[in-house]
């Protein structure tokens, strides 16, 4: 276990310093300069308190928030889309602004599911594999944060808390036989739904076809293709890259993997791609050793999320996939990103401290159980 917590927070750690390497080398030629850097800075500062709280606060007794998260979460969604409180931006009404303050619930909707699918599955763990209860109730949970997203038009982060979720169920013991048909139906309506949108379509026939878009949506993907070709094995340098002169827009959020394979090369890029596979090894390592199942899925969640995400975001900036706007884990600018993705690794330290010393590798059952073992054995 001090492996696998060991691992967490090294990598944590190589990641947010590397992000903000990368912010400062963009903000030499950004026209907004040093501000992406300086912010991010600041927001590090409150990321790194959420995380300090959410390790220090026995996860064992939040299970009351658990519950009443999701709840919240949905209200703050629903506050992004009534102005003037609600922001929207390049098309999606993603933000919240109240006074000098802005963040993106969406963000933290990550964290509402992960602990929302984690007490349900604590509480009817017995009950997962049935259809009612292994599905459709937490399915139906999840399907009102999934669908205040949606409506927020992030799909992007509603395709990944989409996978989320699924995988959680069926880590918790949902059979394939009740998820499968579920997630065939969800993408015959995605489809259905991207055909009807012109915007969206458009996206999909650019990325099928991107020299007809080429000046227009395809245009971050190529450029982003052409940054990571031309830095190679070794890269240009650190703040040599052309790239971010503005020919790759929103460089600094959705394709920062971008200045790093043209600063930086493959020999950064690499690693980089390395460190999340372990974190990801890490995360579910704590997961088969929590002392309950309310932990196991946290730390399941924690892993599979930020596992996700980063192989999304890479997809995107690498032309593998359509664009989805989804920030690089601890690397990219956005504070809401980066306090909620560090919120997650405090509450994934905190299963992992609190865990039994197992050499097994399997998580221990709790109480209920145990006391029900004990009358069985009298």
């Amino acid at each position: 276990m001090r492996l696998a917590v060991g691992t967490i927070t090294l990598v944590t750690g190589l990641l947010v310093t590397l992000g903000l390497t990368m912010l400062h080398s963009v903000g030499m030629h950004h026209r907004a300069g040093m501000s992406y850097y300086n912010q991010q800075c600041v927001w590090l500062v409150v990321g790194f308190a959420a995380c300090l709280v959410a390790a220090s606060v026995d996860y064992r007794r939040t299970r009351w928030l658990a519950w009443g998260l999701p709840g919240v979460t949905a209200i703050l969604l629903v506050i992004a889309r009534v102005p003037p409180y609600g922001h929207l931006v390049n098309g999606a009404w993603r933000w919240i602004h109240v006074g000098g303050f802005t963040f993106q619930p969406s963000e933290f909707a990550k964290v509402a599911l992960i602990l929302g699918l984690a007490v349900y599955a604590q509480t009817f763990r017995r009950r997962m594999t049935e259809f009612v209860h292994g599905l459709v109730i937490p399915g139906a949970g999840a399907s009102v944060i999934l669908g205040l997203v949606f409506l927020g038009k992030d799909l992007g982060t509603t395709a990944l808390l989409s996978i989320l979720a699924a995988s959680m169920l069926f880590g918790a013991g949902t059979r394939l036989r009740h998820l499968v048909p579920v997630g065939l139906v969800g993408f015959v309506l995605l489809c259905g739904f991207l055909r009807t949108d012109p915007v969206r379509w458009r996206r999909v026939e650019a990325f099928l076809h991107p020299e007809l878009y080429g000046d227009s949506i395809a245009l971050q993907s190529i450029q982003s293709t052409i940054a990571i070709g031309a830095g190679g094995t070794y890269g240009l340098g650190l703040g040599n890259g052309v790239q971010k002169a503005g020919f790759v827009p929103e460089q600094q959020t959705d394709f920062i993997f971008s200045v790093i394979g043209e600063e930086l090369g493959l020999q950064f890029t690499l690693p980089l791609l390395a460190a999340y596979f372990a974190f990801t090894a890490a995360a579910l390592t704590i997961a088969r050793r929590a002392g309950d199942m309310y932990g196991s899925m946290i730390a399941c969640g924690v892993g599979l999320v930020i596992g996700f995400q980063a192989v999304i975001n890479i997809a995107v900036t690498t032309g593998s996939v359509p664009n989805k706007g989804l920030a690089l884990p601890f690397v990219s600018y956005g504070g809401s990103c980066l306090v909620a993705m560090l919120t997650l690794v405090g509450l994934l330290i905190n299963v992992a401290f609190r865990s039994p010393r197992e050499s097994a590798g399997e998580f221990l059952p709790d109480s209920e159980d145990r006391e029900a073992s004990a009358l069985q054995g009298v």
